[in-house]
């Protein structure tokens, strides 16, 4: 419970003696609430974007190599590239955000820098969805509208396994591991930055309330 809810619930006790707070005290603890949210959300975003390229970093050439063989190397590293211009962009967004909130002084001005907020962190998380699901669709078309060159690369050698069936269950495992991929992505991007819009959300609210 923060200090602006636990002075909210003190003002509801018949005996309590508390000091009546201005229209400027709870404006600026609503400020510095919001203020620190947005800033844990350029935090967290910066922190995904190191997270992400030092995993990257960790994957092995031989394991590009496969790709290689599909002529997907490029395009992955193309898209990796265009993939990191648009999270920095996104980090510059939060930031800007961030700063503007730092140095408005006005109810109506911090209103709409929350609802931009909250617009921004939804793009992001709709974009990181949407981008998985893409390439996941265009390397697996790719992948098995060369059935051959799939049952060369990733068909272990000396199996009993017809080729047919290993394709079917490497289709079905695709697909399932795509469904479960976005699950958990969809659940991450739901509890860290669905906490912090929530909060975003109760500040808003309480601006309204004093408008």
């Amino acid at each position: 419970m923060d200090e602006l809810d636990l002075l909210k619930k003190d003002w509801k006790k018949q005996n309590a003696n508390y000091p009546e707070l201005s229209y400027n005290d709870i404006y600026k603890m609503i400020h510095k609430k919001s203020s620190s949210i947005v800033k844990w959300i350029l935090i967290i975003c910066i922190i995904e974007l190191l997270f992400w390229s030092l995993l990257n970093l960790a994957i092995p050439e031989s394991y590009m190599e496969i790709y290689d063989k599909f002529n997907l190397k490029t395009f992955l590293y193309i898209t990796q590239g265009a993939h990191y211009l648009i999270v920095i962009g996104f980090i510059y967004l939060f930031y800007k955000n961030y700063k503007s909130i730092c140095v408005i002084d006005s109810t109506s001005r911090l209103m709409q820098k929350i609802i931009n907020t909250r617009k921004t962190v939804n793009y992001y998380v709709y974009y990181n969805l949407a981008l998985y699901i893409v390439i996941s669709v265009v390397i697996n078309m790719i992948m098995f509208s060369n059935p051959d060159i799939m049952l060369e690369a990733l068909m272990p050698k000396n199996t009993s396994i017809e080729g047919d069936t290993f394709l079917t269950i490497m289709l079905i495992t695709q697909i399932v591991t795509l469904f479960v991929i976005i699950g958990l992505l969809w659940l991450y991007y739901r509890i860290i930055y669905g906490i912090l819009l929530r909060k975003l959300s109760k500040n808003y609210t309480e601006l309204e309330t004093l408008e």
